[in-house]
């Protein structure tokens, strides 16, 4: 990490935050939080990724496609997780990961709906995990589990660039104001798009 100290005030992530956008390691650690974010971490990697792409405008196209690499390297761990390892440690992982009502609501909606309810959980703002082991507990194909999550993730990881590239210093605050809706309307097309395939 670089001297830079940074605020003293805050939560220790928006003082990680500061360091990672002022360090000369911010790329591979954003991949690194992607990829924590994805499989361990359940923070919203955005409260990293938009003041880090405010910091570095030139990057911006990269940063995405680096949290998105970060993602999808952490999905396929969780898929596999869920393929190899839940029938020996599937309890700590429910225990860990949502309550076992929780995993059957996304078991059934994942023998239902697959690949839009990968997309669906992953454009929203809400912990991947479960939808990673559902969809390897459940046998998911696993490039369609891939393309569902490359896609949403990716929805989101450019769209916040794109914000960026518009709004500037505005776009950390634009996000929390609208974040809801934003993730209503992308659901709202998806779901559109499902009734029409």
């Amino acid at each position: 990490m670089s001297e830079i100290s940074g605020p003293t005030e805050g939560s220790w992530l928006q003082r990680f935050g500061y360091r990672l956008v002022h360090s000369r390691h911010a790329l591979w650690g954003l991949t690194l939080a992607s990829f924590l974010e994805s499989t361990v971490v359940p923070i919203p990697l955005e409260a990293l990724l938009i003041p880090l792409m405010q910091a570095r405008r030139r990057q911006l196209f990269l940063l995405a496609a680096l949290a998105l690499l970060g993602c999808l390297l952490g999905a396929s761990v969780g898929y596999g997780a869920g393929l190899w390892l839940f029938d020996a440690f599937g309890n700590q992982l429910l225990e860990w990961l949502a309550s076992p009502e929780q995993f059957e609501r996304a078991r059934a909606a994942m023998a239902d709906h697959g690949f839009w309810f990968v997309l669906s959980v992953g454009i929203t703002p809400v912990p991947f995990q479960t939808a990673m082991l559902v969809a390897g507990v459940t046998g998911y194909s696993f490039a369609l589990f891939m393309l569902a999550s490359a896609l949403a993730r990716g929805l989101r990881y450019f769209g916040l660039a794109l914000l960026v590239y518009w709004a500037g210093d505005q776009a950390e605050a634009l996000f929390r104001r609208h974040t809801r809706w934003a993730s209503v309307a992308v659901l709202a097309l998806v779901f559109g798009v499902f009734l029409l395939v």
